[in-house]
């Protein structure tokens, strides 16, 4: 049995406590995604038009990661928990799957929501975690619903 990555972008805390909480329930590994420019509680602001979520998501922007995953390689199966927003992941969370080789890896994105369903999430991720051998993606409120 290979190993288990959970990795997460968390903007406000919510998705890392249930990232941490799931990676120690089944013994995995754990990376935070963290851009280079975190973000201010003004830059998550969704109901301002001008706010940095907002021009990174509707101008699909790139958003540099601070970091990155060690021996990568020796995952098998990686977790990536995020925020919803806009009923996809945050653009950080795509800059990140760029970065690494998918290739046979099960992949499994969790986001919590304040009130957004999931959407495309998978099927919008998949082109970024390319020859990943799954992609699967659910909205949970708890560590326990992740797997």
């Amino acid at each position: 049995m290979g190993k288990t990555l959970v990795t997460f972008f968390s903007a406000e805390g919510t998705t890392a406590k249930v990232a941490k909480e799931f990676a120690e329930r089944i013994g995995a590994d754990i990376f935070e995604i963290v851009p280079e420019i975190p973000y201010s509680a003004a830059d998550i602001k969704w109901t301002n038009p001008l706010s940095r979520c907002n021009k990174e998501q509707f101008g699909k922007k790139d958003v540099p990661v601070a970091g990155k995953v060690q021996n990568f390689e020796e995952y098998d199966t990686v977790y990536i928990g995020f925020p919803i927003w806009y009923g996809a992941a945050p653009r950080v969370i795509y800059t990140f799957c760029r970065g690494y080789d998918w290739d046979g890896k099960k992949v499994y994105a969790f986001a919590t929501s304040g009130g957004s369903g999931i959407g495309k999430t998978a099927e919008k991720l998949e082109p970024y975690v390319e020859g990943a051998v799954s992609v699967e993606a659910k909205l949970v409120r708890s560590a326990e619903e992740v797997d």
